[in-house]
């Protein structure tokens, strides 16, 4: 099964068009499904002004949808690590994610490299600050809608970033459709493979 994730405040639905995207080029490319869902006309957001995470559940068509009160945690020190996870699609299954952060469970969260390319953190696409411009890896594990949007505004480039030069940029960021695009600072990246932190 998959899962969207979708943004409510105040009874506003956040980046829908992003969802109904991703969702729907999710059934195409499994399923061969080419008849789309509008998200729309399934989500009824709580009548209240509090932050939610809606979470869409389906496979072939909308299986349940919960609204569940969201509060941000505090995401400051990463470790990189290399690991062949695969997970182009937002699967409701996210057991080997889980393991490789209960791993490295003194860190918030990991930033994934693979063959030293960086990927995502476990829950959230990346950003660096490279000479005037904010860069994320151009091939994620997961092609977050936050990130799609920012891409097609042109406000973020897509580039392949090795794990090797994290010190080399002035910022950090993380980017999901809970926390929209969110820059950290003074971050602590640790490669795994040496003490190395910017």
């Amino acid at each position: 099964m998959l899962i969207e994730t979708v943004k409510i405040q105040n009874r506003e639905i956040f980046n829908i068009e992003y969802h109904d995207k991703r969702l729907n080029l999710s059934r195409l490319n499994l399923f061969g499904i080419s008849s789309t869902i509008d998200l729309n006309s399934y989500i009824n957001p709580p009548n209240d002004n509090k932050l939610y995470r809606c979470r869409v559940l389906y496979e072939r068509e909308i299986i349940n949808i919960e609204y569940i009160p969201y509060s941000p945690k505090i995401q400051q020190n990463f470790i990189v690590v290399e690991s062949d996870i695969e997970y182009n699609y937002k699967y409701s299954n996210r057991d080997k994610l889980n393991l490789l952060k209960d791993r490295y469970s003194d860190y918030d969260d990991i930033i994934i490299s693979q063959n030293g390319l960086l990927k995502d953190t476990t829950i959230a696409n990346i950003a660096f600050w490279d000479n005037g411009v904010w860069i994320t890896p151009k091939t994620p594990l997961l092609y977050g809608t936050i990130r799609s949007k920012m891409i097609d505004e042109g406000s973020l480039i897509p580039q392949d970033i090795y794990s090797r030069d994290v010190d080399n940029f002035s910022g950090f960021a993380i980017m999901n459709a809970m926390i929209g695009f969110k820059v950290i600072k003074n971050p602590s990246i640790r490669r795994v493979d040496e003490n190395r932190y910017i």
